[in-house]
């Protein structure tokens, strides 16, 4: 179902428009307001509660968070706004792009909260954790940079974790099939606190980027498994 369209928003979007990087020289940019800090970034913020508050938490880093739907990604950047967050920028595009707007080995860190988990067949390549997209964390990402995952979506997760590694770039650790009770430092985001009130369990893994590929993916750190 489509979104229905703000309202006001463009007006809104203007308001807003010092946290929202533009495509062209995007990377020009951040590196400026970057000044040095690490760079981490969300794909798919939503609300961006998630980015928002690790922004607060972390003023010694920098947050890129990105979000197609503009609908939603207002929302965020008002959050954002309202909090004065200035190490936290915003980015509307599709995440096939980013391999084309940040250098490789440019992020320390990508969060990917709660996916689209695309059940048909058909939109596998769609996923998030797909191998292409994956393929695209590999260049963003130094070695020992870090993708952190988590989902309610126990056919996502299953269907994650054989994608990350069949790639054989990335050491899988911190597995849980539930977060909630893993003791894993966590911040949640909005689904999540909606899925975790219904007691539905939280799945959570990481990968680390290798500095070889074809050596073992997986280390069971956690019990939860």
């Amino acid at each position: 179902m489509r979104m229905r369209k703000k309202k006001n928003l463009e007006p809104r979007l203007a308001q807003c428009a010092d946290y929202l990087l533009p495509e062209q020289d995007c990377w020009s940019t951040l590196a400026l307001l970057m000044a040095g800090r690490p760079l981490y970034l969300e794909i798919g913020c939503g609300k961006g509660r998630f980015v928002t508050t690790l922004a607060a938490a972390h003023p010694e880093c920098f947050y890129l968070a990105v979000e197609r739907e503009k609908n939603v990604l207002l929302l965020a950047m008002e959050r954002a706004r309202a909090a004065g967050l200035s190490n936290l920028r915003f980015l509307s595009c599709d995440a096939a792009r980013l391999v084309d707007l940040l250098p490789q080995s440019s992020v320390s860190r990508i969060y990917l909260n709660f996916s689209d988990p695309w059940p048909p067949k058909r939109q596998a390549k769609r996923r998030l954790t797909h191998r292409n997209f994956l393929a695209i964390y590999e260049q963003l990402l130094p070695v020992g940079g870090e993708v952190h995952f988590k989902t309610d979506n126990r056919g996502l997760f299953e269907f994650s974790l054989g994608e990350i590694s069949a790639t054989r770039d990335f050491l899988l650790k911190n597995i849980t099939l539930d977060l909630h009770a893993s003791g894993l430092d966590n911040v949640m985001t909005e689904y999540e606190e909606r899925f975790s009130s219904q007691g539905l369990p939280i799945y959570r893994l990481e990968a680390e980027k290798l500095a070889v590929s074809g050596t073992p993916t997986t280390e069971f750190t956690n019990p939860s498994l």
